[in-house]
């Protein structure tokens, strides 16, 4: 079963009905006009439907009637008049219902679009840090999934509640109007329907809330398993991937079969308590008909009303069932919504400025930590003068990707500041601050769209032109050109279609379209052979000419020139200088070098 960052179970925290019901409420209002108009079309097209056995059972007392009298006439006539009646009513009725579902759909979809675009937008707003502790099979469990059954619900259920609401009420006044006593004995089923309905509703709830989460948790261990397929065969991890995943299936296996096993029973038993208002209908109908107490088309008229009547409660009980699945999907849709922003406000009009560090970036006292109980780093301090390219080294985990998402305010700092060109980055919008940047990681992330696309991604305003002229940069055009469609070449999901190599050279390209005062090169060289890498150096140096450049390197050669070299060690800086600097400090860094090439000569 997936699980979040550390091994720590995703717990989804609960919230209450009556407020998450009301919430979701509030998304209908902007149609409430058009709800009025199903409202309304719903009573006719119901009414209509009502009135039917009545005037049916005077058809058939009129035919009773003439078979019993002494000449066996039929007024064939008048009972083809009720039939032609009756027909009208059944089209109307049709055609009013044909309408409601038409407007409640064109609602329904037009509510969840809007909720799923509100969504959309609070996924952008939400800080790093929440993905980070969420897995992507639950989030996206709640954006497709939870938002399919609230539109699912809104479409069918809601015009299925006015129609059983009015058909109940009719359906009571057309009983009175045939007889008191019948209407009586079936009105005595209904606190036993309403017994039924919240008993069981209350006991799905919860049910349902856990089928949601399990669901979650399958399509994350699915998403996870297919994104890494080549691994898991590489690893050949078939066998724990399939047992993962049949452990997951199992338990949504066991949560789905508790929540329709519960919602499974209120058909029974409503339909159990509605015959026995049927069977009580039946016997004492008989009887005053046999007495002459009531017309043979009224008994017939009411039996049908009495088999009518337990339907809208079975209706109100499956809606009851369907609309704790749907609270329970619009909870951990509210939930996510209620999650905090990511912080982005200017503390006060007047900026935090430095002039002893205009025309650079520097880190002043910076610690920070994921926990503020657990700093990763403490008292880091360095400059980086505008044109200059730092390059940070050190071992895994010793802080340089840190160092990275603390600038480009990722995340923000625990204490101390971090400037650029004199300002207080915390006295800039995030939009700001990104906006300097160029960025290449060395995880290539590429979407499903033509190379022309992906490389224009960082600046939608680049020509054709543009983009040929930065894959050149990025000596990628040659290989591009080679491929069947050329720069309209369509990149599947992940850019399978390409190599891994390639797909380096492509975001170089989209780094250098970007055009960027500031460079990010997170080992951006990793991928390609040695030859490709020569060149690519060529165009890093061309890229980097005028630009401030924060380059993370493992392999060392690459940094060689780098104005200035920052050595990392459990989130501190243990050394710094150029490479030649120290190198002739003979510390860790020239450890570090000399066992990557085993000597400590400088060797082309």
């Amino acid at each position: 079963m997936s699980h979040g960052p550390g091994g720590q179970k995703i717990v989804e925290k609960p919230k209450e009905f009556k407020t998450s019901f009301k919430r979701l409420l509030t998304y209908l209002h902007p149609y409430r006009w058009k709800l009025m108009i199903v409202f309304l079309f719903a009573i006719l097209s119901t009414i209509f439907t009502i009135v039917s056995p009545k005037i049916l059972g005077e058809a058939t007392t009129l035919i009773f009637k003439g078979m019993m009298s002494p000449e066996r006439t039929i007024d064939y006539g008048a009972v083809g008049t009720i039939v032609m009646w009756l027909i009208g009513l059944y089209v109307l009725s049709s055609f009013f219902s044909f309408i409601q579902q038409y407007i409640m759909s064109s609602v329904a979809q037009k509510t969840v679009y809007d909720m799923r675009k509100q969504l959309k937008a609070k996924m952008d707003r939400l800080p790093l840090n929440y993905y980070d502790q969420r897995n992507n099979g639950d989030l996206l469990s709640r954006a497709v999934n939870d938002m399919d059954n609230i539109a699912n619900t809104l479409q069918q259920s809601l015009t299925t509640a006015i129609t059983a609401l009015v058909t109940i009420i009719g359906i009571t006044i057309m009983m009175f109007t045939i007889n008191f006593n019948l209407t009586l004995i079936v009105l005595l089923t209904v606190p036993l329907s309403l017994i039924v309905v919240v008993l069981v509703a209350k006991k799905s709830q919860s049910a349902f809330k856990q089928q949601q989460k399990e669901l979650g948790l399958l399509n994350n261990h699915i998403e996870e398993m297919y994104s890494g397929h080549q691994l898991v065969k590489a690893f050949q991890q078939e066998d724990k991937s399939l047992q993962l995943f049949n452990e997951g299936n199992a338990s949504y296996y066991r949560a789905a079969r508790r929540a329709q096993f519960i919602s499974g029973l209120i058909m029974p038993l409503m339909r159990f308590v509605g015959n026995l208002g049927y069977v009580g209908v039946a016997i004492v109908g008989g009887f005053y008909a046999l007495n002459g107490r009531i017309n043979v088309g009224d008994i017939q008229a009411f039996i049908q009303y009495a088999r009518q009547f337990s339907q809208p409660f079975s209706d109100v009980g499956n809606i009851a069932n369907v609309i704790q699945s749907t609270i329970a999907s619009a909870e951990r849709i509210f939930e996510m919504l209620d999650e905090e922003d990511e912080l982005d406000i200017i503390p006060s009009a007047t900026a935090d400025i430095k002039a002893a560090y205009q025309n650079s970036v520097a880190f002043e006292h910076v610690s920070f930590g994921y926990d503020s109980k657990a700093l990763l780093m403490n008292d880091l301090s360095f400059t980086v003068a505008q044109g200059q390219t730092v390059a940070i080294v050190g071992p895994t985990g010793a802080g340089k990707t840190t160092i990275i998402n603390l600038l480009m305010r990722f995340y923000d700092v625990t204490g101390g500041s971090i400037y650029i060109d004199g300002v207080n980055i915390q006295s800039m919008t995030r939009e700001a601050v990104r906006a300097k940047f160029g960025m290449v990681l060395q995880d290539t992330w590429l979407f499903n769209g033509t190379i022309r696309e992906n490389i224009r991604y960082s600046n939608s305003a680049a020509t054709d032109a543009d983009i040929e002229a930065a894959a050149k940069a990025a000596y990628a055009d040659d290989f591009i050109r080679k491929l069947p469609e050329g720069y309209d070449t369509i990149l599947d999901e992940d850019g399978n279609n390409i190599s891994q190599g390639q797909k380096q050279l492509l975001t170089i390209a989209r780094a250098i379209i970007a055009n960027r005062d500031m460079l990010v090169l997170d080992e951006a060289t990793s991928s390609v052979d040695t030859r490709t890498e020569v060149n690519l150096q060529r165009a890093m140096d061309n890229l980097r000419s005028g630009r401030t450049s924060f380059v993370i390197a493992h392999r060392l050669s690459t940094i060689r020139d780098a104005d200035l070299i920052l050595v990392m060690q459990e989130g501190a800086v243990s050394e710094r200088g150029t490479h030649e600097q120290l190198m002739a400090q003979a510390g860790f860094y020239a450890d570090l070098y000399n066992s990557q090439f085993g000597t400590a000569t400088d060797t082309e």
